[in-house]
């Protein structure tokens, strides 16, 4: 039996436990996944229609808007073509998290880019965990 590949697709963006967000050409946030809620700590309800700045450290706004500009005017992304970004990003509460991501460009018909889904992941972690070790590497040299 065939499955319902429309349904299959929806669970996956809306369940998967990485957060998938999907934001439009002016950085309006879309489609905000339940990873993203675990993630970042917003409820959809409070995501959707807000800009990515809830999610973006005060400090990176201009260079991420910059960027973001730029994928949004030329359509394409090195991000999108499997190379991993690795950013600080915020949690609802205010607490600083390390994430990785990659983005897709959506483009219309005649090629104008319409808005971006990124999948990020939390490694705060394991990004703890490598400061540490360089940490106790340096105190040992």
């Amino acid at each position: 039996m065939e499955p319902d590949i429309d349904r299959f697709y929806r669970t996956l963006a809306r369940e998967a436990p990485d957060a998938i967000i999907y934001a439009d050409a002016e950085g309006l946030i879309r489609f905000w996944n339940k990873g993203a809620e675990r993630i970042f700590g917003f409820s959809a309800a409070e995501a959707l229609g807000k800009s990515l700045d809830i999610i973006i450290p005060q400090g990176l706004r201009s260079r991420h808007w910059a960027g973001y500009r730029e994928v949004v005017r030329s359509g394409e992304s090195r991000y999108g073509a499997g190379d991993v970004l690795a950013v600080p990003a915020l949690r609802k509460d205010g607490t600083r998290i390390s994430v990785e991501f990659t983005i897709l460009p959506f483009h219309d018909k005649g090629g104008r880019t319409l808005g971006m889904a990124a999948t990020l992941r939390d490694v705060t972690k394991r990004f703890e965990e490598m400061k540490a070790l360089r940490s106790a590497a340096t105190v040992k040299s």
